[in-house]
């Protein structure tokens, strides 16, 4: 009996935290229609604003990396390969 309790307890502790995964993982799209509601139009406008900069920044593209100090390092680390072949043809030179 006393098993059948804690297995009860733990499996309505599991659905509540399902329940609020799924309320915290819906929390955008629910966002999205809340401004729908919003009865005045200043702040209906404001909520369609923020909504929109946040959106914005989210497809905001990452910046390029400068790639030019790869380059110098790759071509210092060819330059060296180079030099020690050279090096062991070129002996008494």
């Amino acid at each position: 009996m006393h098993i059948r309790i804690r297995i009860s307890l733990a499996m309505k502790a599991l659905s509540a935290c399902a329940l609020l995964a799924l309320v915290f993982g819906t929390a955008p799209a629910s966002a999205v229609e809340q401004c729908r509601f919003i009865q005045a139009k200043a702040e209906r406008e404001a909520c369609y604003q923020r909504q929109e900069a946040e959106l914005a920044a989210k497809r905001k593209p990452e910046p390029r990396r400068d790639t030019t100090m790869e380059a110098v390092q790759q071509m210092k680390h060819e330059d060296e390969a180079l030099d020690r072949q050279i090096h062991g043809i070129c002996r008494g030179c």
